[in-house]
């Protein structure tokens, strides 16, 4: 795996995609270990990732000029990126922390490929777990009259890290429509799925009350209207009448975490592509 590559391109749908970048490959003497695609009918986009490898060497710079040409004659967006190098995460918080501490043991065990370089939370409750895995921890209190300064420290901390994605962990503060767009693409939140029936404070609770039968989770990016961001995942769990709304909370707890890492690991993986206001996941 140390000299396997993806390669993930997307482009306006037209004949000739598939053989033109498998044929660069084939040029090039390397293997294609898996290969996906899909091409919409909707939008007339095309979307392609590749596993390739092995490289002779960790450098791909000589497949740059094939594929800048290719790119030039597609109109297409690609990226070639090392299976080995993890993707550098922001995670944000408030205070409730199932996701956050399932994401921290998930990277440390090596289940997610990614190196979590900071936590960022508006409240001190996380500090000592991030002490305990030897992240930094930064703690930035946000107010209504706060709110820009705040997000530009998190802006100079994303640029000082080189960080390449932001996760909200149940991070209970709205982003800036100035945020959103910096990092647009690169930042996924997750939330109950039950917007937007129940609203605001205690959705559990409020469920619980309705008598709901299934409860679930959604994984999505941030855009600058809420919670409507391309959804990325989502899972349900059933639930019954014998269930208290503290039980509730605990098993939606769990599917937050569950649908939080697997959006999370998908991104990193490269599987995850924006198509408009809906997402391709391979």
């Amino acid at each position: 795996m140390a000299s396997d590559h993806f390669l993930t391109l997307s482009c306006p749908d037209k004949p000739g995609i598939v053989h033109a970048v498998t044929g660069i490959f084939a040029r090039e003497g390397l293997n294609i270990l898996d290969l996906q695609q899909f091409s919409d009918p909707t939008t007339e986009k095309f979307f392609m990732r590749v596993h390739f490898g092995p490289t002779p060497t960790p450098s791909t710079e000589h497949l740059r000029a094939p594929f800048d040409s290719l790119a030039a004659g597609y109109a297409m967006s690609y990226d070639i990126r090392p299976v080995a190098q993890k993707l550098r995460v922001l995670i944000m918080v408030s205070k409730q922390g199932h996701c956050l501490n399932d994401l921290l043991f998930r990277a440390k065990t090596g289940q997610l490929p990614v190196d979590v370089a900071l936590i960022v939370s508006n409240h001190p409750d996380f500090a000592p777990l991030a002490a305990s895995y030897g992240i930094a921890f930064h703690h930035l209190p946000v107010t209504k009259d706060t709110k820009a300064a705040q997000e530009s420290q998190v802006l100079e901390l994303i640029a000082e890290h080189k960080i390449e994605l932001v996760v909200l962990a149940r991070y209970m503060q709205v982003l800036s429509p100035t945020l959103c767009t910096a990092m647009s693409g690169k930042i996924i939140n997750i939330h109950h799925s039950f917007l937007p029936s129940f609203k605001g404070a205690k959705p559990y609770h409020q469920a619980y009350d309705r008598g709901v039968k299934i409860i679930g989770a959604t994984a999505h990016f941030v855009t600058a209207d809420l919670d409507e961001g391309p959804i990325i995942e989502q899972r349900v769990a059933r639930v019954d009448h014998s269930m208290s709304p503290k039980a509730l909370v605990d098993e939606g707890s769990n599917v937050e975490s569950q649908v939080l890492a697997a959006a999370v690991k998908w991104y990193a993986e490269r599987r995850v592509f924006l198509n408009g206001s809906r997402t391709v996941v391979f």
